[in-house]
């Protein structure tokens, strides 16, 4: 079992909307009393905060023109 490991086929799983970055946290713009910043965290609604696509949605996303 030694040697190079054979290229794979298959296509990136990565999500083409978040680019595999799926949670961001978003500032509100101030502080709360106790001087602690105010943030959301928001999730990406395509891939639901994985950053990855399941199998079947990633080669149907890379075969689109």
């Amino acid at each position: 079992m030694t040697g190079p490991t054979p290229a794979t086929t298959t296509t990136a799983r990565i999500c083409p909307n978040c680019d595999g970055f799926p949670s961001v946290a978003v500032t509100l713009g101030g502080r709360d009393a106790r001087g602690y910043l105010r943030t959301l965290t928001v999730d990406c609604r395509v891939c639901n905060g994985t950053g990855t696509l399941p199998a079947r949605l990633a080669s149907l996303a890379g075969g689109r023109t």
